[in-house]
């Protein structure tokens, strides 16, 4: 699994290639970045809209959720999107899975990816979206330990939203 840091050199290279990379850095006013390694965070969740950054960004759901988990000591919140055709196929291409915007780690580190599903045509971008974070579709998939025993080796996946 690549390193946040490996993710940023990959997108060092590839976001010069795509349309509107602007989609895919994060840092935008009122994000949060807290820190992922603090001993106080005891839960990470992605909360991710499978959908472009363009339709994701505004919906108000999300953001609401995302800064009301942020607002916890104990809990950190990042933001996922899916890519445009030119960021996925650069992504498949270079072996770069799905990342969050605040911190880019892979979405197989967090321990919860929420998943917003306003509307009925997202159901086959989910299975993107979880195809491109290298996670399985099926949940009885996703149930295998870590190697060290310590927990799932993927994080648990829910989803809310009108269309669930």
């Amino acid at each position: 699994m690549l390193t946040p840091e490996q993710i940023e050199r990959a997108l060092e290279r590839l976001l010069p290639t795509v349309e509107k990379p602007g989609r895919y850095t994060g840092g935008e006013l009122n994000s949060v970045v807290k820190d992922w390694d603090a001993s106080r965070v005891q839960t990470r969740i992605c909360v991710a809209f499978p959908d472009l950054y363009d339709l994701g960004m505004s919906n108000l759901g999300v953001q609401i959720l995302y800064d009301i988990v942020n607002q916890q000591p104990d809990l950190l919140a990042e933001r996922a999107y899916c890519p445009w055709t030119d960021m996925e196929a650069a992504m498949r291409r270079e072996g770069l899975p799905l990342y969050s915007l605040e911190t880019k780690h892979p979405l197989r580190e967090f321990d919860i990816l929420g998943i917003s599903l306003p509307y009925e045509q997202l159901y086959s971008n989910l299975l993107n979206f979880l195809d491109l974070a290298g996670l399985p579709l099926l949940s009885a998939e996703r149930r295998s330990l870590r190697p060290s025993g310590d927990g799932p080796d993927y994080p648990l996946v829910i989803a809310g939203g009108h269309s669930t």
